[in-house]
C-alpha cells in the first residue's frame, strides 16, 4: 500500500464527507493505493455515525472510535498503530489542510528519502492572538531541539516513512513536537514543505488559550524526556552530587572556622547554628540527597514503565 492518511477528529461531522471525497479523488487521480484512517476522539456530534456511512460506500476508509475524548496525541498514536501504508500522511479534519498537497509529500518521502516532511503554513488564516505565541514557541523549539530548518512544528499536515510512525510514541500533548520525538528516535532526515492554510469552513476551533501554557510545559517535558528519559540518574544524580558537594564544603568551612577561632583564642561573635551559611549548607546537603534518591527512583520507573498508550477502543470497522 502506498499511502495511509491518518485523520484525528473531534466533532467534525460536517467536514467529513467533503474531506474523504477530496482525499479519494486525489488518490485516484495519482493512482495511489491507499487507506483513510479516521480516528474519532470521543465525538458527540454524530461523527462516528457519519464515518460508518462513509465507510459503507468507500472500502478504503477505516474508522476507530474512542469511548471518550483522550486528545489529539492519543488519536494520532492509535492511528499510527493501525496505518499500513509505506508513507503515512496526517492531516486535520477541519478542511484547513489541503489533500492536494499529498502527491508532493509522497514524492519527497519516496524519492528524496526524507524520514519526515512537516508542513509550513507560511500564510495563516488565524488571529494574532494565535499566530504570535505560535511563532514564539516555534522559535524556542528550534533552539532547544536543534531542528533549525522547521518553521512550524505543530502543523497537522505531515508525511512520514512507515518506519518512523512504528518506532515513536506520541502521548499526553506531545503531538506538537513529533519532529523532536522523531529526531530523538534517530530519524534525522527531517524536511519542510510550504503548504496551503485554508480558512475553517465548518464548526469552530477546539483549542483555547490553555494550549499555549501546555505548549511550554510540553516543550520542557519533551526536552527532558528526549535527553534524559533513558538515563534520569545522569540528570538527578549530577544535580544531587553538585548540591551535596556544595553543602558539604560550606559545612566544613563553618566547622573549620569555629575550630580555628577556638584554637587561637579568637572571640566568636555567633554560634555555628546562628550563621545563615549553616542553614544554607544544611538545605544543600538535604536537597542533594533527595535529588540523588530521586534519580534512583526515576531509574526504577524508567525500567518498569506502565503501558501508557493503551486506550479504550469501543469499535473498529
Amino acid at each position: 500500500m502506498n499511502i495511509s492518511v491518518v485523520v484525528p477528529l473531534y466533532d467534525e461531522v460536517e467536514s467529513l464527507p467533503e474531506l474523504t471525497s477530496w482525499i479519494s479523488r486525489v488518490m485516484d487521480e495519482n493512482r495511489f493505493t491507499y487507506e483513510i484512517v479516521l480516528v474519532d476522539d470521543g465525538s458527540s456530534d454524530g461523527s462516528w455515525d457519519m464515518i460508518k456511512r462513509l465507510q459503507a460506500n468507500n472500502p478504503f476508509i477505516k474508522g476507530i472510535k474512542f469511548r471518550r475524548n483522550y486528545g489529539k496525541s492519543a488519536a494520532l498514536n492509535t492511528g499510527f498503530e493501525a496505518a499500513q501504508g509505506d508513507v503515512v500522511i496526517t492531516m486535520d479534519a477541519d478542511l484547513q489542510d489541503s489533500p492536494d498537497e499529498i502527491p508532493e509529500l509522497y514524492r519527497r518521502i519516496t524519492e528524496e528519502k526524507y524520514d519526515l516532511i512537516s508542513g509550513w503554513k507560511a500564510k495563516r488564516h488565524d488571529p494574532l492572538s494565535k499566530t504570535i505565541p505560535t511563532k514564539v514557541y516555534n522559535a524556542a523549539t528550534r533552539r532547544m531541539s536543534g531542528i533549525h530548518n522547521l518553521h512550524d512544528f505543530n502543523c497537522g499536515l505531515k508525511a512520514y516513512r512507515k518506519a518512523v510512525v512504528k518506532n515513536i510514541e506520541v502521548y499526553g500533548e506531545m503531538h506538537r513536537y513529533i519532529p523532536v520525538i522523531a529526531k530523538w528516535a534517530g530519524f534525522v532526515r527531517i524536511g519542510e514543505q510550504i503548504v496551503e492554510h485554508r480558512p475553517r469552513k465548518y464548526g469552530r476551533t477546539k483549542f483555547g488559550m490553555s494550549r499555549f501554557v501546555n505548549g511550554l510545559l510540553d516543550l520542557m517535558s519533551i526536552f527532558f524526556v528526549g535527553k534524559f528519559g533513558k538515563r534520569p540518574m545522569h540528570f538527578f544524580g549530577t544535580m544531587g552530587v553538585l548540591s551535596f558537594f556544595a553543602g558539604t564544603v560550606m559545612a566544613i568551612w563553618i566547622i573549620w572556622d569555629k575550630l580555628y577561632a577556638i584554637a587561637h583564642g579568637i572571640k566568636v561573635q555567633r554560634d555555628v547554628t546562628a550563621q545563615p551559611l549553616f542553614y544554607i549548607a544544611l538545605v544543600a546537603i538535604i536537597l542533594g540527597s533527595q535529588l540523588f534518591l530521586t534519580g534512583f527512583v526515576a531509574e526504577l520507573v524508567s525500567r518498569s514503565a506502565s503501558e501508557r498508550n493503551k486506550y479504550q477502543v469501543e469499535e473498529v470497522i
